[in-house]
């Protein structure tokens, strides 16, 4: 009998944060509040850091909810972001630093295990570094785990991935 698994996976593709940065620093450049403006939008890949500087707390949040709708239509999930609280910059800006989450931390994939086991399906569910594999002798309990855990308002931004 064929076993089937999959893989639960928490990460990002860079490149689409790249795009959605560089969409957000156009739109930037082309809105009228923040005209004679010192505020910028920075990523940096090897850090996996997103840097985001703005005159004012009013414009930090402009600043904000910008990158937030170009990653959303971009289809990154802003659970994969992690705000760290905004500091003073240079000549009163302001600064505040978004590191991009990627992979399952040991807590969250024992929780994630947990309510997998839960469920009563005949699934096994084991943890592999910073990623998780769901298998089965059945496909229909792997959909079923799937939908399950899509309905969860889980922390970490999921995508399942190695459907087999």
């Amino acid at each position: 009998m064929a076993n089937f698994s999959f893989d639960i996976v928490s990460e990002v593709d860079l490149q689409e944060v790249d795009n959605s940065v560089n969409q957000a620093g156009k739109e930037l450049s082309q809105r009228y509040d923040f005209k004679d403006s010192k505020a910028a939008i920075s990523f940096d890949r090897k850090e996996k850091k997103l840097t985001l500087i703005a005159d004012d707390d009013f414009k930090l949040r402009a600043l904000t909810d910008i990158l937030a709708t170009r990653m959303a239509k971009r289809g990154i999930s802003l659970k994969s972001l992690k705000f760290n609280p905004v500091e003073k910059a240079f000549e009163g800006y302001l600064r505040q630093v978004a590191e991009i989450c990627m992979g399952i931390d040991k807590e969250r994939a024992k929780e994630l295990v947990a309510i997998i086991k839960k469920l009563g399906l005949k699934v096994q569910a084991q943890i592999e570094g910073e990623k998780i594999k769901v298998s089965s002798a059945k496909k229909d309990e792997l959909q079923a785990v799937i939908a399950h855990v899509r309905g969860l308002d889980f922390p970490l931004a999921l995508k399942f991935t190695n459907y087999r």
